[in-house]
């Protein structure tokens, strides 16, 4: 196998105190790999602003101009998401030509030593290496809690995904053509490169502590991802929601049943007032509760059927 050109996609959101350091450091791990002759000397870091408010995209620009052959971006006309700005970065690289293509964060928590065993194992032969932090110490308990929740819910409802996994793997210009056969607008990434079949494993990196800036993943992003991830890759809850009917008419015959029964030969009327309130408010709850579920798929079709453009680029430094 020849020697790869490698994309470093960087995502990119209100981070102006984060993006140039991140880039020095990057082209340092270039650099270094080019050195040992692990990947080609083309090999390029792709910035992708997704609609930042901040000076993020003057920085990129000025990073491009100061060295065009390895910087370039892609600036988004608004806010489109972490997802949208990964998906657009991937589309970005697979234009302007790569070998295989490393997403990672913009504040480097993600190891970006590890950069090079990603890069072994894409020579070792496989199309997909998908990053899994060894812990999450860094984490505050609410976040860590929330996160093994996000993962378990995920591999309960059929999006498959290895435990601790984010967004920070390497993918092969063969992996990347087949996404580019995905045209639906809510992809996710996570449970795609798990689902599509590819020859597959894994590296373990540690995690840092953020250099500057703060996270823009909070607990109401992570359960829009979960809910984005379950809803494309899954229909476990509306089978679960059919599940749930029957027994609630299976209940609901059994305590008419029971009511005839006492009536008939007990000649009793049962009493069961709070009884009845309570399972009526149970019930409705669960109905609504059930409701939204479908809603959800529901938008997802929504969504699909406008068939409207996943982002709009503004700008583009190639």
């Amino acid at each position: 196998m020849q020697i790869p050109k490698l994309a470093i996609v960087v995502p990119c959101y209100n981070e102006e105190l984060c993006v140039e350091k991140t880039c020095i450091r990057l082209l340092e791990v270039i650099d270094m790999l080019v050195a040992k002759g692990k990947i080609s000397s083309q090999s390029y870091i792709y910035f992708v602003d997704d609609g930042s408010k901040d000076k993020t995209w003057e920085i990129i620009e000025n990073l491009h101009s100061n060295n065009s052959e390895k910087v370039k971006g892609l600036k988004f006309i608004r806010n489109y998401g972490n997802q949208k700005a990964l998906i657009a970065g991937l589309e970005g690289v697979r234009a302007l030509d790569c070998d295989c293509a490393i997403s990672i964060d913009a504040d480097l928590q993600q190891d970006e030593l590890s950069i090079e065993k990603f890069v072994d194992e894409y020579m070792n032969g496989y199309d997909i290496v998908m990053g899994v932090r060894n812990n999450r110490d860094t984490d505050s308990v609410f976040k860590r809690t929330t996160a093994v929740l996000f993962y378990k819910l995920m591999n309960c409802m059929g999006a498959k995904i290895p435990m601790n996994h984010s967004d920070y793997r390497l993918v092969s210009k063969k992996a990347l053509d087949i996404m580019a056969l995905y045209e639906e607008k809510a992809l996710f990434l996570r449970g795609f490169f798990h689902e599509v079949g590819l020859k597959s494993t894994t590296v373990n990196f540690d995690v840092k502590p953020r250099f500057a800036g703060q996270s823009k993943f909070n607990f109401l992003s992570l359960l829009a991802l979960a809910l984005n991830g379950i809803t494309s890759f899954s229909v476990y809850p509306l089978r679960i929601i059919a599940c749930l009917g029957f027994f609630m008419a299976l209940f609901g015959f059994l305590i008419g049943l029971e009511t005839v029964f006492e009536k008939l030969f007990l000649h009793n009327s049962p009493n069961g007032y709070a009884t009845m309130i309570i399972l009526l408010c149970f019930f409705g709850g669960l109905q609504i509760f059930c409701l939204g579920i479908v809603g959800e798929y529901v938008g997802q079709v929504y969504r699909e059927v406008k068939a409207r453009p996943r982002y709009i680029a503004e700008k583009e430094l190639k």
